[in-house]
């Protein structure tokens, strides 16, 4: 399969080709002798690549990366899961315990040795030793990085408490919920294997452009979807349960078995798109909010929309045939032109909802309501 084939909505492939990923390594990136303001970034492709995606999060141009020792790193493959680097823009390496903060406190290991005075006698143990053995000691409490609040707490200092929590907000690096972009997304496709599973769970896109990506079989269970360009898009088998796809533009995807339960996709554009599959996997679009969507010209044969939301929809000259429709509000609901033969209407609320030109008449035994 050519590099293309990877996000082209065109590209072969079965419903066996799925995506599971090889184990990602993330790294956490600061500026050149600053232990603080740090992001946390996934490492994929070349090093330049992670220059590329340094010089984006950090807002600098980055042309080199050090380890925690100042040894500079050459190559992509010498980076190991949870390092910490540092990036640089062309000046020499500076060594960030210059900031105050020692290194141990970078990477977490939290490995020095202290000593105690218990009652008049001396001991002495590592700093990792209190925090693991018994994190829910007073002492693994104290020696945490908010240890000196909750020793605060733990003696009802309330002057102390108020001043100590507002330093420390203040002294968190401001996290980054910035979207991801298209070229971020399309390099995450092209370094992930043909058949490996893409876990894209709460992740946040909104605004994105994914028109015409292969985006069969990725989980975007809960992910942030509004405003979204999915026009053309191949989400075959696509996991968007509870997905927000809000405002969204969908026109011409391939939604053939697609997971949308408890979706959020609320006036989305869904024009001509094709929720068939030839081999029988149904859709499921139950309990979903489509209020107001436009869904005009949709192949929908067998769909399960039980429950779901459609006030206001528009669903003209659509194919319902066999469709789930019981339980769902259809309250002024253009269903002109709609083919519903055999469509389960049981329970759902048909108030204002528009039903002419007809391709196949309405039985009473398909509505009781």
């Amino acid at each position: 399969m050519s590099v293309n084939e990877r996000y082209l909505p065109g590209s072969a492939g079965g419903a066996g080709c799925r995506r599971r990923r090889r184990s990602m390594r993330r790294v956490t990136l600061f500026v050149n002798g600053s232990p603080r303001n740090g992001k946390v970034v996934a490492v994929y492709g070349t090093l330049s690549d992670l220059l590329s995606v340094a010089s984006n999060k950090l807002g600098i141009k980055a042309t080199s990366v050090y380890n925690g020792k100042g040894g500079l790193i050459d190559d992509i493959a010498l980076i190991r899961d949870d390092d910490v680097l540092f990036v640089c823009e062309g000046e020499p390496f500076i060594d960030p315990q210059a900031d105050g903060r020692p290194h141990e406190e970078l990477t977490g290991s939290h490995t020095d040795w202290l000593t105690l005075n218990v009652g008049g006698r001396y001991f002495t143990t590592t700093r990792s030793t209190l925090v693991n053995k018994e994190p829910d000691s007073m002492l693994a409490h104290m020696f945490k990085d908010k240890g000196v609040l909750e020793e605060a707490r733990f003696f009802g200092i309330d002057s102390l408490i108020e001043h100590l929590e507002i330093a420390i907000k203040n002294s968190q690096p401001a996290e980054d919920h910035s979207p991801i972009s298209r070229k971020e997304f399309v390099r995450f496709l092209l370094a992930t294997p043909t058949k490996s599973e893409l876990r894209c769970q709460g992740l946040n896109f909104s605004g994105a452009d994914l028109s015409r990506l292969d985006l069969r079989y990725i989980n975007f269970k809960m992910a942030n979807l509004s405003r979204c360009n999915l026009a053309h898009a191949n989400l075959c088998c696509a996991n968007l349960e509870r997905a927000d796809l809000s405002g969204s533009v969908l026109d011409c995807a391939n939604l053939q078995g697609v997971k949308m339960l408890c979706s959020n996709a609320e006036g989305a554009s869904l024009k001509g798109c094709n929720f068939e599959d030839p081999s029988g996997l149904k859709a499921n679009l139950e309990g979903a909010n489509l209020k107001g969507v436009d869904m005009e010209g949709s192949q929908m044969t067998g769909i399960n929309l039980r429950v779901a939301t459609l006030k206001n929809a528009k669903l003209k000259n659509c194919n319902l045939r066999g469709a789930t429709l019981a339980g769902t509000d259809l309250e002024n609901c253009d269903l002109s032109g709609c083919d519903l033969q055999e469509a389960n209407l049981r329970g759902s609320n048909v108030k204002g909802a528009i039903f002419e030109e007809m391709l196949t008449p309405l039985h009473m035994s398909q509505s009781v309501r």
